[in-house]
């Protein structure tokens, strides 16, 4: 799966709701899941290393890439497929020296962000683009609205993906201003039943992108 035809982003911490996210990992892949990345801040490297092998091993099984939230060296030691960086985290040049081979994503939040992503070609190999909606997962950050999505969609050469509060309840608006991808978190790890909710949302993206 290579992230120009990923439509599917799913960030999740190595448990959720309906249990261990290594076992869920084959059915939400064949729901439609395309991209995985453990979202674990509160967890040291050792900790990381110890609940991302399994995850990993079941990535590659499913035939899906596995990203690690803010740490290159964990993504690098364990032998995943990439990294993500936020706006106050290690820089994309920085994640990239550390990383060497592989994905890089960015998280930006206002116009500016996104124009300075624009200059990271060759290091950066997508960008998140949000929280369209306040969400707990990002706490005390605003909901960008609708208007980031649609400079996004000008600007953006690379792959890019639209966070906060993805549901779908709240997927048409996001598509109608352009986006084809999305990250989803808690629509899914709330879920009571994670790959029926993957496969509903994968149905309208697919539909969205023809």
């Amino acid at each position: 799966m290579s992230l120009e035809s990923a439509l599917l982003y799913l960030v999740a911490p190595a448990r959720v709701a309906a249990g261990g996210l290594v076992d869920l990992l084959p059915e939400l892949a064949a729901a439609g899941v395309d991209v995985l990345q453990l979202r674990e801040k509160e967890m040291e490297a050792g900790d990381l290393l110890r609940v991302g092998a399994p995850l990993l091993e079941a990535c590659r099984s499913a035939g899906i890439p596995f990203i690690i939230n803010d740490r290159p060296d964990v993504a690098r030691v364990l032998g995943a497929d990439g990294v993500h960086v936020g706006q106050n985290d290690l820089s994309p040049r920085a994640a990239r020296q550390i990383l060497g081979p592989g994905v890089v994503g960015l998280s930006t939040h206002a116009p500016e962000e996104v124009g300075a992503s624009l200059e990271l070609g060759g290091i950066l190999d997508y960008v998140a683009v949000g929280p369209v909606n306040a969400t707990p997962t990002k706490p005390g950050r605003p909901g960008t609205g609708i208007s980031l999505v649609e400079h996004a969609a000008r600007t953006l050469k690379l792959p890019w993906f639209v966070t906060g509060g993805m549901a779908e309840d709240t997927l048409e608006p996001v598509l109608e201003a352009g986006a084809r991808r999305i990250v989803v978190v808690r629509a899914i790890t709330e879920a009571s039943d994670p790959p029926a909710v993957a496969a509903r949302l994968k149905d309208k993206l697919r539909a969205a992108n023809g």
